[in-house]
């Protein structure tokens, strides 16, 4: 199964397109001949891309925590003449830190984003996509997803939510010409630790560089994936092995490991 042949009246929709994969993502696409939609809070950052693209990227400001502009994303991309054909449910972020010591308002907002989002928009552009025989769909999870993520728990379990349903969704769709991808990167350089308040010094202390992968691979990686009909990509050799040795490993012995060297929880201690 290959990705919809790209048309001037057709589109790909990306979430969290201001910055890191979703940005590398949505120039990929671009130079693969798609249009996009570009969607995130952040207006400027989204103007600013669409002008290095060109004519047919499009912006759609939204706060993907709201329920109400969630639900008004395809009629405002309807109303552009457009049909989307690609959705990328890049969109993301994470809290840091003990779930004793958490805000909770902080937790919610965080599944909105991370799973209600990814539901949502599923739900409403689907239909679509299987009454016109043609489509593809990226959610994008973590290689968290294959783990319990002691000082990131909630984040772990939001992206194993987006792992599970894309896993689930290929089942639903086989045979309507409608593809569905999961895709797990480990550790990427694009501001994410930092916003979810660790640093950078914090995360190459955790992480072995060797599993760091730059926002391109994992955007051609990505789309590979989607023209391919993977059900789950994982960009790095590295990060794949760790993947399953992780979804494999007891948990008894991992997540002690795991709560030991997360820089959420050291930095609490």
């Amino acid at each position: 199964m290959s990705l919809p042949t790209p048309a001037p009246d057709r589109t790909a929709v990306v979430t969290g397109a201001s910055s890191g994969i979703g940005e590398e993502i949505a120039r990929e696409l671009t130079r693969r001949g798609h249009g996009v939609v570009l969607i995130a809070r952040r207006e400027d950052k989204l103007r600013a891309l669409a002008e290095e693209l060109g004519d047919r990227a499009h912006v759609l400001p939204a706060d993907l925590s709201n329920r109400s502009e969630r639900a008004g994303l395809l009629g405002r991309i309807e109303s552009l003449g457009l049909t989307p054909d690609i959705l990328v449910n890049n969109a993301g972020l994470s809290t840091l830190g003990a779930v004793a010591s958490s805000d909770p308002d902080a937790e919610l907002n965080m599944i909105e984003v991370d799973v209600a989002s990814v539901a949502d928009l599923c739900s409403r552009f689907l239909p679509g996509m299987t009454a016109r025989g043609r489509g593809a769909v990226l959610n994008v999870a973590s290689t968290a997803a294959f783990q319990p993520l002691p000082g990131q728990a909630g984040y772990a379990a939001c992206k194993a939510f987006v792992l599970s349903y894309t896993q689930s969704l290929v089942g639903e769709l086989k045979g309507t010409g409608v593809s569905a991808t999961a895709l797990c990167p480990g550790p990427v350089d694009t501001g994410f630790g930092e916003a979810a308040g660790f640093s950078k010094e914090d995360a190459d202390a955790a992480l072995p560089s060797v599993m760091w992968i730059s926002p391109d691979v994992v955007a051609r990686t990505a789309v590979d994936a989607m023209d391919r009909g993977r059900m789950v990509a994982i960009p790095g050799a590295v990060n794949r092995v760790t993947s399953i040795f992780a979804s494999i490993a007891p948990r008894k012995l991992l997540v002690p490991i795991l709560a030991r060297n997360h820089p959420g929880l050291r930095r609490a201690q």
